[in-house]
């Protein structure tokens, strides 16, 4: 299971977006080659308010590479200064230390971080899966169905929350029986959710 499978089983479009264009190669564990996927849109050319939100994937590389990039690290500061969700796992985390955002923020992460996340003003958990204020965490590979699971329920929430602060919008959510609930003025369909999964040119968790 991967981290952006579950948004697409849920209905969400998700778009894959890297620094640099072409293809970028996943690894497991950071040692095989596995699959290649197409990078959807690069980070100079995706702007973070055609998102609902963002997912962080894991292993080492693509994350200490993502760090390094500003515009990239930029991408993430925008969701959450536009008060969006965010879902980070394994080494994600890495790009909220760097961005400054776990600061005074509860996170779990792989334990190898927990210093980093500390020394960064944030508190580390030692937990499957942590919840802080729209920021979904976790661990390890080992912990992706409750990391899913709990990051479409966030997701959801969040993006529910914010279309009925807006009385002259009409949303349309899909409840968890598979029918739909409404919100706001006269009924119209809206897109899927939109969520973007940031890597760099390797990934591995």
């Amino acid at each position: 299971m991967s981290s952006t499978a579950s948004p697409e089983q849920a209905g969400a479009e998700v778009h894959l977006i890297s620094p640099a264009s072409g293809e970028i190669q996943a690894m497991n564990k950071d040692i095989s080659p596995a699959s290649r996927y197409p990078v959807d849109r690069t980070v100079d050319q995706a702007d973070p308010a055609d998102y609902d939100a963002l997912v962080l994937p894991g292993g080492t590389v693509n994350p200490d590479r993502l760090r390094m990039d500003p515009a990239a690290m930029a991408f993430v500061t925008a969701f959450f200064n536009q008060d969006k969700p965010v879902a980070a796992i394994c080494h994600g985390p890495w790009s909220l230390v760097e961005t400054g955002v776990v600061n005074g923020r509860t996170v779990t992460s792989y334990p190898s971080l927990r210093t980093d996340i500390r020394n960064a003003g944030g508190n580390w958990v030692d937990q499957q899966v942590q919840v802080d204020n729209g920021l979904v965490t976790s661990r390890s590979p080992h912990d992706l169905p409750a990391f899913c699971a709990k990051m479409i329920e966030e997701f959801a929430e969040r993006r529910h929350a914010r279309q009925i602060r807006r009385p002259d919008s009409s949303v349309r959510l899909r409840s968890g029986t598979g029918s739909w609930a409404e919100a706001g003025a006269a009924p119209r369909p809206v897109r899927a959710p939109r969520i973007v999964a940031e890597r760099a040119s390797t990934s591995g968790c």
